[in-house]
C-alpha cells in the first residue's frame, strides 16, 4: 500500500529529495505522493523530520 502524507507536512522538501522513484510531488498546502508510482520503501517516511508521512 502506498505512503500518505498527513496534514502534518510542512513542505520542507526532505522526502522528495529521498524519493528514489519520484512520486512525490509539491502541492499548494503539502506535498503529495503518487499511488502509482510509490513503491513502498518508506524511505519517505524514515526521512520526514514532521512525522507527516504514513502507511496509507
Amino acid at each position: 500500500m502506498a505512503y500518505v502524507i498527513t496534514d502534518d507536512c510542512v513542505c520542507c522538501g526532505t522526502c522528495i529529495d529521498e524519493c528514489p522513484v519520484g512520486a512525490i510531488s509539491e502541492g499548494a498546502d503539502k506535498y503529495s505522493i503518487n499511488a502509482d508510482d510509490c513503491a513502498d520503501c518508506g524511505t519517505c517516511a524514515d526521512s520526514c523530520p514532521n512525522d507527516a508521512i504514513k502507511e496509507g
